[in-house]
């Protein structure tokens, strides 16, 4: 808090003195023009393409107007933040650099940058497209992010790239290409929202990030839409998945998160999967359309109110001798294959619902059983089950089933909004 109070104080007064400088375009001019400025000053790029690699070591701002490109032509990263106070917006920038040892990137916020500021830029085809590597407090919003189309996608960078850098906020980019869109590794309390990921590997990925918010995003025909891995705390809020390959959410080692209001669409493998994921609270989700509605591995203890599970060709999976209640306080979930009846017309169903039995136990472990199932055997064994419940196995019970679905607010998110 002294740094930031100390920062605001000298941007203040500098600002009170700021010049404004006119950079001509040409090579080289960038650099030459910061080595005159004093803190504070804005450069104001003109309309072209300037040729170098640009390193902001003071705390200045970088204006291209939304019509100034940075070329580094091929060679490391093109804007490298190494100062406090920076702001960077309305600039494009081309041409990094190819290695992934030193992140080539269109802009490079290292650890020394402390609260800089990335504002309305275009960043193509480069290798990275926004590195955040330590930096702290970092403000990255508004800005379109393309990666390059030469590489197979897992030989891309990221989109934008978190290492070590608490409180960052990424808001309201247009990710595209690349590998992941937002791909965090050992860091904490960071905000990531209301951005758009199209085209990528994961749209996001964690991987040790307690504390962080994944809220109000667009994930489109990405392969995984919100992986969240070795993680605590997290939430993950309002988000949409529409037609990601794979799955819409998923959960690896993490514990003790909310994951609240997200509405996942026509994932082809599961809409939500839980894989040694403990604690957590899943409510007001909205799984349609997937191969599997959420899938349970190894998980234990995790809250299930509230959510819908519409037209999932399995509703749920979970292979288990134990039973999980998934209802509290007198609700439940909505289950769009429960025949159900409703007779004092409370809006819950007057009979529990269990969306799994003993034959789906065997289809999931021995998949070849699947050329039983006309079997005579097959059907008598589903009947006594759905006659006598305790000759179940195990797995998950409803014992108060919603009658209707519970549709979250994500108005304005999906494609069809507009």
């Amino acid at each position: 808090m002294k740094r930031f109070l100390s920062l605001l104080l000298i941007l203040s007064a500098a600002s009170l003195h700021a010049e404004e400088w006119d950079v001509p375009v040409r090579a080289g001019a960038i650099s030459e023009t910061l080595a005159q400025t004093a803190d504070g000053d804005i450069l104001r790029l003109g309309a072209g393409i300037y040729t170098e690699n640009v390193v902001l070591d003071r705390p200045v701002t970088l204006d291209g107007q939304g019509h100034a490109t940075i070329d580094a032509q091929g060679f490391g990263s093109v804007i490298t933040v190494t100062s406090d106070g920076v702001t960077v917006k309305g600039v494009t920038t081309i041409g990094s650099g190819s290695s992934h040892d030193t992140i080539d990137s269109g802009i490079k916020l290292t650890k020394t940058a402390y609260a800089p500021q990335i504002l309305n830029n275009v960043v193509l085809g480069n290798l990275y497209g926004i590195d955040i590597h330590g930096a702290k407090d970092a403000l990255v919003a508004d800005n379109r992010i393309e990666g390059r189309l030469d590489h197979r996608m897992n030989d891309r960078g990221n989109g934008v790239y978190i290492w070590n850098a608490p409180g960052a906020i990424v808001d309201g980019n247009d990710i595209r290409y690349g590998r992941d869109g937002i791909f965090v590794n050992s860091s904490r309390d960071n905000v990531f929202k209301n951005n758009v990921f199209r085209e990528l590997r994961f749209a996001v990925h964690f991987m040790y990030a307690n504390g962080s918010t994944v809220s109000g995003n667009l994930s489109v025909g990405n392969d995984l839409g919100y992986a969240i891995m070795f993680t605590k705390n997290v939430e993950v809020i309002g988000n949409v998945s529409i037609d990601d390959r794979e799955h819409g959410i998923a959960f690896n080692y993490t514990n003790s998160s909310d994951i609240r209001d997200n509405y996942v669409r026509g994932a082809k493998e599961k809409c939500a999967f839980l894989y040694n994921s403990h604690k957590n609270d899943f409510s007001g989700n909205w799984f349609e359309g997937c191969s599997i509605g959420i899938h349970f591995t190894g998980s234990d203890k995790n809250r299930i109110v509230g959510n819908s599970f519409i037209a999932n060709r399995t509703q749920v999976k979970l292979v288990t001798t134990k039973w999980y209640e998934w209802s509290e306080d007198g609700a439940g979930n909505y289950y769009s294959d429960n025949a159900a009846y409703d007779v004092n017309g409370d809006g819950i169903a007057d009979a529990p619902y269990r969306p799994n039995d003993s034959m789906d136990h065997v289809l999931w472990t021995q998949p070849a059983a699947k050329l039983l199932l006309g079997s005579p055997a097959v059907q008598l064994v589903r009947w006594s089950q759905s006659a006598f419940p305790a000759l179940l196995p195990g797995g998950v019970i409803d014992s108060h089933p919603l009658m209707k679905p519970v549709k979250p607010d994500v108005n304005g998110k999906l494609p069809h909004d507009g």
